[in-house]
């Protein structure tokens, strides 16, 4: 019974535990990519090592999904301490993109840190009046949540660093999907910490510590009634655990619609504050005390596949018995 309530809710992005889209503004959909449209790359956070050779190849997919690739202006410049530019460069060839008309999506050549520095300084009043597909993960996920906030929906998924790796094939087909179809189907494998349930609602996060380093910001994150997605990298379990405590301490915990954790990857104890947990244990011990479904790995962050998603939009979340899938219809 189970699976045919999840089918249906899939089907018609409604179903138990549904949270409706009309007590949501309707997210603003930037329009699909076609062929010979114009996209956009920048590097709005850390410095890339090769930054020619990823552009190349990153150019050379574009190209075959019939696209054509222009750079920003300071794509290629020198890099300035951990920063790809100065945070006025940075800002300028971010800010070019958001505001050219002829640019369809904009992604980030990768993320690392630095977005941070400069997403206060950019004016959005073209991109409101012009939406595009705006693209990336990690430290991108507070422009992502900055858009959300302005109403519009943009894609979570892989940047072009990572498309020289062939193991991140799968990564590149579902971004392609995503802004050519507008659809996005993501399943992970059953998991003893799941919880069971169907949900609809809007599907909104990204990089757990940029969650919370946003907070009290422009690209603060509302959760409530949505599906929040968290994903990690290279933190030490008790800070995971300090973040985990700051969302709950916050209220951004208790009226979730739903919790989707993607990868945490390279996770550490420490034997000076040791946790004694899985990270994903820990996220599981503060979300005990609620009642929405939630569904653990998720192939979502900085592990291949990172399959693409679109930020913001209204998805449904169905965790079985068996498997777990996060559903998007065009």
């Amino acid at each position: 019974m189970k699976k045919i309530f999840c089918l249906f809710a899939a089907l018609s992005l409604g179903g138990i535990g549904t949270v409706s889209s009309r007590e949501h503004d309707v997210p603003a959909h930037p329009p699909l990519l076609k062929k010979k449209d114009r996209i956009a790359i920048v590097a709005p956070a850390s410095k890339v090592k090769e930054s020619k050779k990823v552009m190349e190849k990153a150019t050379e997919i574009f190209q075959s999904w019939g696209l054509e690739v222009v750079l920003g202006k300071y794509v290629s410049v020198d890099s300035c301490n951990a920063f790809a530019g100065s945070d006025a460069q940075r800002a300028e060839d971010m800010q070019w993109a958001l505001d050219d008309p002829t640019i369809k999506a904009v992604i980030s050549l990768r993320g690392g840190y630095g977005t941070t520095r400069i997403v206060d300084q950019l004016d959005f009043t073209h991109f409101l009046k012009n939406p595009k597909w705006v693209i990336g993960f990690s430290d991108i996920t507070a422009l992502h949540i900055r858009l959300h906030n302005l109403g519009f929906v943009s894609a979570h998924g892989a940047v072009p660093i990572l498309f020289s790796n062939p193991q991140h094939k799968a990564s590149i087909d579902s971004l392609r999907t995503l802004l050519f179809e507008g659809t996005a189907h993501l399943t992970a494998p059953a998991n003893a910490l799941n919880r069971l349930g169907v949900v609809t609602a809007p599907v909104v996060g990204g990089n757990l510590g940029l969650i919370c380093n946003n907070m009290e910001t422009l690209s603060a994150l509302d959760t409530k009634n949505k599906i929040l997605v968290i994903e990690e990298v290279g933190e030490h379990l008790y800070a995971l655990d300090r973040m985990m405590v700051q969302l709950k301490r916050a209220g951004k915990l208790k009226d979730l619609a739903g919790l989707v954790v993607g990868k945490m990857v390279y996770m550490q104890d420490i034997s000076s504050l040791p946790m004694n947990k899985s990270a994903e244990g820990i996220i599981q011990e503060h979300v005990a005390g609620y009642n929405y479904p939630v569904a653990f790995q998720f192939s979502i962050g900085h592990e291949a596949p990172n399959l693409a998603f679109p930020h913001g939009e209204i998805g449904t979340l169905c965790v079985e018995s068996d498997k777990a899938s996060l559903v998007f219809r065009k």
